[in-house]
């Protein structure tokens, strides 16, 4: 009877072991899939998806103790949010401060984003300048809307804090210097 019992008992142990190894393997697939996510996430400096967050979050700067980005991580920054063409719809929700969305709202007419009415041709990022004490770096992106000449060029200005996702903060359509 006892052989009974432990064959019964094993034949539960093996099902239930079965059962279990199943969520377990899913759960190692979850874990990878998010691993990797979180590798492609350290090699671009940007928020991943999900985590949302007011402008004075994504480093308005004054008052910022700890590591902040630097000139050549909001340069690759603006470089992957703008792009050949302009943000994607994903970049415009993910990838921009409540407050700069806020304004671009009141302008429906107009993509503040781009400080145009079309989709440009081309899209060039300047050399960025960053004031470590004021948390904030900034970059021209220059707008080519045809052959030659035809250029727009306008700032966008990027939080430096780095315990926060990098997001753009803030446009302005005048050319730097100008």
């Amino acid at each position: 009877m006892s052989h009974t019992s432990h064959t019964a008992h094993a034949s539960r142990a093996s099902r239930t072991s079965h059962r279990t190894r199943r969520p377990a393997l899913l759960a190692a697939t979850c874990v990878t899939a998010v691993g990797l996510g979180l590798g492609l996430a350290a090699a671009v400096p940007v928020a991943a998806a999900g985590q949302s967050g007011s402008g004075s979050e994504a480093g308005s700067g004054s008052g910022t103790t700890g590591r902040q980005y630097d000139a050549k991580e909001v340069r690759h920054f603006l470089k992957g949010f703008y792009g050949n063409h302009g943000p994607s719809a994903w970049e415009r929700e993910h990838l921009v401060t409540e407050e700069l969305k806020e304004k671009a709202a009141q302008t429906p007419e107009y993509d503040l984003l781009l400080c145009a009415q079309n989709t440009p041709k081309a899209i060039d990022i300047g050399p960025v300048t960053t004031a470590q004490s004021a948390g904030v770096g900034w970059a021209p992106v220059t707008t080519h809307w045809g052959k030659g000449q035809d250029t727009q060029v306008f700032t966008a200005y990027v939080g430096l804090d780095a315990s926060k996702p990098m997001k753009l903060m803030d446009i302005s359509c005048e050319a730097p210097n100008g």
